[in-house]
């Protein structure tokens, strides 16, 4: 059972075991994604920073203040920026990810042109407005709502964002030594982004995981057959405690429900190119099962099915 800590303005701060917490992104509020913090004995390791500075400052102010230590590293899982647009909050520490996170990262986060970002976004929030307006579905006007609420936290805080890059790559896996705990980095490839990370503690069996692992959310699909992989190999370990991407903190089943859907997605676009159906066919005549109707996600389902279905047409070419 996980212990509430503190409540702040962003997230709920909890203890998961002696020395180990999540922090848990509140709707709306600008965290926008989960993140952790570990002790490590002599100082601190914080994984993934959040979407806003705002919401990384006081991560390492309850951190700090709590643990009454020093951050000394950052973990980024991957590149996109509700886990990193808070990393300059931690511009003083070492911060890791892996060679191909730091990649895309650089290609795809850096801010060239403050104001042509500013209006592009604005833009943006104005398009999901009129999505918001235009919607009936429930479940996917919540999601688009949630969408608004993250990206205009951005938003305000866009003049003062500083896009920090990490500076200590490793490619499959990484272990850092405190004198209290050592922490596993591992990536097993690239599922929900072309590298996903994630940080596993042997000792307590806790594994935060980045966006490899989220709950009851449609969340994007890089490349499916791998990301399946990716969750079986995880599978493999000793893990008891899940923090997730995005959702609340739970066991190993967070895994096998993902395993559970990225299998039935695929069998049914597998089935749909062996019955010839187009794309749109596939998408108008699939029925999506219980267990995923009330899952979020700004396009629902139909995004994923889309890739998936584009998957196995890329692999008959």
């Amino acid at each position: 059972m996980t212990l509430l800590t503190v409540e702040t303005e962003y997230f709920y701060f909890k203890k998961l075991t002696e020395g180990v917490y999540s922090a848990i992104a509140k709707t709306g509020k600008g965290s926008w994604s989960n993140a952790g913090v570990v002790d490590m004995g002599e100082e601190l390791l914080v994984f993934d920073s959040f979407s806003t500075p705002s919401a990384a400052r006081e991560l390492r102010k309850q951190a700090e203040m709590i643990l009454g230590k020093k951050v000394k590293y950052l973990i980024n899982s991957h590149y996109h920026g509700d886990h990193v647009f808070g990393n300059q909050v931690f511009e003083d520490v070492t911060i890791i990810s892996t060679s191909l996170t730091f990649k895309w990262f650089k290609e795809q986060n850096m801010i060239h042109d403050v104001e042509k970002e500013k209006n592009e976004m604005k833009q943006y929030l104005l398009n999901l407005r009129n999505q918001i307006e235009t919607t009936e579905d429930i479940i996917i006007k919540a999601s688009l709502i949630h969408q608004f609420e993250e990206m205009s936290k951005v938003l305000e805080e866009l003049p003062h964002l500083k896009i920090v890059l990490p500076s200590v790559l490793f490619d499959k896996n990484l272990v850092i030594q405190g004198s209290q705990r050592n922490v596993e980095l591992h990536c097993f490839g690239g599922g929900h982004t072309p590298s996903d990370a994630f940080m596993y503690l042997p000792d307590e069996k806790i594994a935060f995981m980045g966006d490899i692992v989220t709950e009851e959310l449609h969340l994007p699909i890089y490349h499916p057959k791998d990301f399946l992989s990716i969750l079986e190999n995880v599978k493999q370990m000793e893990i008891e405690t899940v923090v997730p991407g995005h959702g609340e903190v739970g066991t190993i089943e967070l895994i096998d429900t993902l395993v559970d859907y990225l299998s039935f997605l695929m069998e049914k676009a597998s089935e749909a190119h062996q019955n010839e159906l187009s794309l749109n066919e596939f998408i108008s005549e699939f029925i999506t099962p219980t267990e995923y109707t009330n899952w979020k996600g700004v396009n629902g389902i139909n995004r994923n099915l889309t890739t998936i279905y584009n998957f196995y047409v890329l692999k008959k070419i």
